[in-house]
C-alpha cells in the first residue's frame, strides 16, 4: 500500500500563528522528544524560546534555518500536514518546506541519484526504505528519534525501520487497511445488514446488484487502481486482506518471505474472491465503466460514487476519511460510515491488515533532526491527528484526537493488544515486487489478462 495523493509540488512554509499552538497538553514526562543531540543544540543560534513554547525547548533555537521534507502527501492532506508542523516552526524558528510528488517513488532515486536529496523524506514502503537506504546517502536516526520509538510504537514498528541492524527511520502516520465504506441512508432503505462473514458480503452483493440501485449506471462496487506512477497499489490491498483471512497470519508472512509463491494455492485462491467481484461486469464499476475502467480511475475519486447513488460499496483504507467532501458526515448514522473487510468465519477473530509512513533523513544537520525528533513524538502524533483525516500507531496518541469514530476506532484496533495486525505486505516485500510487479499485476489482471501469466509474471520478479 501506499497513500499517494493528486496534486502537483506543494511548497509550503507557515508562519503567523498563534504561539498558544505551541503547547502541549501533556506533563514534561509525557511530551516527548527528548533532545536532539548535542549537535543539534551546539547549532542553537541561543535565541529565546517564546511564551507557549516549553515543550519545544529540546529542539533549540534557530534563526533562518530551513529544512526540506519530501513525500507522497499532497492536497488537503499536505495542507494538514503543513499545519501540523506549524507549533515547530515558531516555537524554533527553523522555516519547514513540504514538497509532495505523486511521482515520489521514481524522483527520490533520482534526486539521490543526482546527488540533490530532500533532508527529510516520507517513505511509504519499507521496502522503498531499504532500496532508498541501500543508496548509502540516508543516515542513522538520531537518539533521541530512536528513543521516542522505544516509549511509543512496538517493536515491530520500530523494526520496520530498521535496515539490518541499524535503525533509520521512524514512523509517522498509519492506516487500518480494509474498510468498506457505505451509505447507511442506502442500507437503512433498503433494509441492508452489514455482513460479517465474506459470504454474507457476496450475498449482499448479488442483492444490490439484483435491486439495481438509483443511479442510473448503477453497480455494487466502485473501485479505482490510478495512483500515478504507483498504479495498481490499491489492488493489491485487497489481495492482503483476502490472504490474512482466508489464509491466516502464518500463510501471510511466509507469503511476504517469499517462502509462500504468488502461484501457491493460497495466493491463487484470494485473487479468484476478488476477481470474483472486480471481473464481474455485474458488479462493478457504478457510474465509471467495466472492469478496464478500474486502473484509469483514481482511487480517490471511486468512492465519491457512493455520494451520487452510482455505487453502494469501495474498499479503502481509514485515510480515505480525507477523501470524502467538506460537508460529509462520516458517522454510523451519517452520510458515510464503513465496516472492516469481514472474515471467512464470523469467529475468525479480529483481523487486519495496514500500513504506515516511515521518516528518513539524508544528512545530520541539527535542524533535519530537530524536525525529524519532533515527528516521531507524541506531540506531533496528538497534533496532526487532531486537526483530521489520519491517524497513527503512536501510543502515546489519545484515541479521542480522532476526526471521527473510524479514526478512533482505526486507533483501538492499532493499540488492540487481541488484534491480529499485518503491515501492507506489498510495502514488506522487495520493491521489484511489492512497488512494481505487484502494481502492474493487479493492473493487468483487472483488464483481462489470465491470472495464471499475472501470477507467473509477479513470482518472477521476485530477486
Amino acid at each position: 500500500m501506499k497513500r499517494t495523493m493528486i496534486g502537483t509540488v506543494a511548497a509550503l512554509t507557515a508562519a503567523g500563528l498563534v504561539l498558544a499552538g505551541c503547547s502541549s497538553d501533556g506533563s514534561d514526562e509525557e511530551s516527548t522528544s527528548a533532545a536532539t543531540d548535542d549537535a543539534m543544540e551546539s547549532e542553537d543560534t541561543g535565541g529565546e524560546m517564546a511564551a507557549g513554547c516549553e515543550d519545544f525547548a529540546d529542539y533549540g533555537t534557530f534563526d533562518g534555518g530551513e529544512v526540506e521534507l519530501y513525500g507522497t502527501i499532497s492536497g488537503v492532506e499536505a495542507e494538514q500536514l503543513t499545519e501540523s508542523i506549524v507549533p515547530f516552526e515558531d516555537c524554533t524558528g527553523i522555516d519547514v518546506t513540504y514538497n509532495g510528488s505523486d511521482e515520489f517513488e521514481t524522483e527520490i532515486n533520482v534526486r539521490v541519484e543526482g546527488g540533490n536529496p530532500p533532508d527529510l523524506a516520507i517513505i511509504p514502503q519499507p521496502g522503498l526504505l531499504q532500496r532508498v537506504v541501500g543508496t548509502g546517502a540516508v543516515v542513522a536516526a538520531p537518539d533521541a528519534v530512536s528513543a521516542n520509538v522505544d516509549e511509543f510504537w512496538s517493536e515491530d514498528w520500530k523494526n520496520y525501520g530498521t535496515v539490518g541492524t541499524t535503525f533509520y527511520a521512524a514512523p509517522l502516520m498509519a492506516s487500518v487497511k480494509g474498510w468498506v465504506w457505505y451509505s447507511p441512508s442506502e442500507f437503512e432503505e433498503n433494509g441492508y445488514e452489514v455482513p460479517t462473514t465474506w459470504d454474507e458480503m457476496m450475498t449482499l452483493t448479488q442483492t444490490m446488484a439484483d435491486n439495481g440501485g438509483s443511479g442510473d449506471a448503477y453497480k455494487p462496487w466502485c473501485i479505482g487502481f490510478e495512483s500515478g506512477t504507483a498504479t495498481g497499489w490499491a489492488g493489491t490491498d485487497w489481495i492482503e486482506d483476502l490472504v490474512l483471512r482466508q489464509q491466516g497470519p502464518e500463510a501471510y508472512d511466509q507469503w511476504v518471505a517469499g517462502d509462500l509463491t504468488f502461484q501457491s494455492d493460497e495466493i491463487t485462491q484470494a485473487f479468484e474472491s476478488f476477481g470474483e467481484i472486480a471481473t464481474n461486469p455485474d458488479f462493478i464499476n457504478g457510474g465509471l465503466g467495466d472492469a478496464a475502467s478500474i486502473v484509469d480511475t483514481s482511487f480517490q475519486e471511486a468512492g465519491l460514487q457512493i455520494l451520487d447513488s452510482n455505487c453502494s460499496l469501495h474498499h479503502q483504507a481509514s485515510f480515505y476519511e480525507a477523501q470524502w467532501p467538506e460537508g460529509t458526515t462520516v458517522a454510523e448514522d451519517g452520510d458515510i460510515w464503513a465496516f472492516l473487510t469481514p472474515n471467512v468465519n464470523a469467529d475468525d477473530g479480529s483481523a487486519v491488515t495496514g500500513g504506515g509512513e516511515f521518516v528518513a533523513a539524508f544528512n545530520e544537520n541539527p535542524e533535519t533532526a530537530a524536525l525529524q525528533a519532533y515527528l516521531s513524538s507524541d506531540t506531533w502524533a496528538n497534533e496532526r491527528v487532531s486537526i483530521g483525516g489520519v491517524i497513527s500507531a503512536n501510543k502515546g496518541l489519545d484515541p479521542a484526537n480522532a476526526s471521527s469514530p473510524i479514526g478512533q476506532a482505526s486507533i483501538e484496533i492499532l493499540q488492540g493488544e487481541d488484534t491480529i495486525f499485518r503491515f501492507d505486505a506489498s510495502d514488506l516485500m522487495p520493491a521489484e515486487v511489492g512497488a512494481s510487479a505487484f502494481w502492474t499485476g493487479m493492473n493487468d489482471y483487472v483488464s483481462g489478462t489470465d491470472l495464471s501469466t499475472v501470477l507467473s509474471n509477479i513470482d518472477n520478479a521476485w530477486p
